[in-house]
């Protein structure tokens, strides 16, 4: 009986001493742990002893083995969750959405002890990549994403499928790649928006409306969904022709080019739905250039209601984002799932509001 006591202490000795190296640093992540043999001869015991230490730390996530190689020192142990910091990681921090954002999420976490550590992709997936490859390599305990481009395939999930294996929660913000669709997510409801903009416009007698929508990101896919489907619920034929697509690359030429060409090629047009305030006024600017009044002639409509939407005499109609409550939302589910709660259809919609400005007008001559 003292035998076998004397056993089970042996084995937990060794396997507590073998953690307080690997959690102290004397052993790092990859490093290769002393053999049966060696270890027996250490603590003077069997290697069976030996092997039943091993074997829970195994089960623990603090080593693997690697058959004909050895026992090496797991990754995991760079995350032992007691960092304090969570990763947000943003397309553009100068946007005029995400300084509120973060905003919300900040106020959230530091009322919890939390600090943010802020990473900016420029929407680019290679960029996306090397941040969460540098964040694999910190000991953080959650992220917050914008995803890059979301509305393109990923093919980087091995990256979050690494987070998930070192217990790493993530809440992805204003978008979600399509094979990640069932994570954790807080989003604008961004075909009701672009459903309530369009309706907004065919209410005020217009039926030669315009769409100016971002292809390579989910936002502007659904913003588009909402168009055409106002335009279908009230009998307007959808037009391909008056549908504008732009990407993260072109975004400050093509919808002005775009816009003064159609008017030039005499498209008819008396309303715009656009992918958002920035590009509304691109689009105004491209009118006016091109002799076209606005409102006068053709209604505008923006998306987000940034503070630009209301600086000068025209104030944009528009869709309120409610940038900090959203960051707040996406801090609060990070933390519970923190806190241990599974994720499960964690998809969290934030309906949109119309702001009626005056970029539109009301059209009695097709009413």
């Amino acid at each position: 009986m003292e035998n076998q006591t004397g056993k089970q202490l042996k084995y937990v000795q060794i396997m507590e001493d073998m953690k307080e190296k690997i959690l102290s640093g004397q052993i790092q992540p990859g490093d290769k742990i002393p053999s049966e043999n060696i270890l027996a001869a250490q603590y003077h015991v069997s290697r069976q002893t030996v092997r039943k230490a091993i074997a829970i730390m195994e089960n623990e996530g603090y080593v693997y083995a690697e058959h004909g190689r050895g026992t090496f020192c797991t990754e995991l142990v760079r995350h032992r969750h007691e960092s304090g910091n969570i990763a947000v990681v943003t397309t553009y921090l100068s946007d005029y959405i995400f300084p509120e954002v973060i905003r919300g999420i900040d106020d959230v976490l530091t009322r919890e002890g939390y600090s943010i550590i802020l990473k900016n992709t420029r929407n680019s997936r290679t960029q996306e990549i090397r941040c969460l490859q540098e964040l694999l390599q910190k000991d953080i305990d959650g992220i917050i994403i914008e995803p890059s481009k979301s509305q393109i395939y990923c093919r980087h999930t091995g990256l979050f499928e690494q987070l998930k294996q070192f217990q790493i929660p993530y809440v992805f913000i204003q978008g979600c790649y399509e094979q990640m669709k069932d994570s954790p997510q807080v989003l604008m409801d961004d075909c009701a928006g672009g459903f309530l903009l369009t309706k907004h416009l065919i209410d005020q007698g217009h039926r030669q409306i315009v769409g100016v929508f971002k292809a390579d990101d989910t936002q502007g896919q659904n913003r588009h969904k909402g168009y055409a489907r106002a335009l279908a619920e009230e009998g307007i034929a959808y037009d391909p022709d008056k549908v504008v697509w732009f990407h993260t690359e072109d975004r400050a030429v093509h919808p002005y080019e775009k816009l003064g060409q159609m008017v030039a090629d005499g498209v008819p047009m008396d309303g715009i739905v656009c992918y958002n305030d920035q590009i509304a006024f691109e689009v105004i600017r491209a009118l006016q250039h091109a002799g076209v009044r606005v409102p006068e002639d053709v209604s505008v409509c923006g998306y987000d209601n940034s503070p630009m939407a209301h600086s000068g005499e025209l104030r944009l109609t528009t869709i309120a984002h409610p940038q900090e409550r959203l960051g707040a939302m996406a801090a609060e589910l990070l933390l519970r799932l923190i806190g241990g709660e599974e994720p499960g259809d964690d998809k969290i919609l934030v309906e949109p509001e119309l702001v009626v400005g005056n970029s539109t007008i009301l059209r009695k001559n097709n009413l």
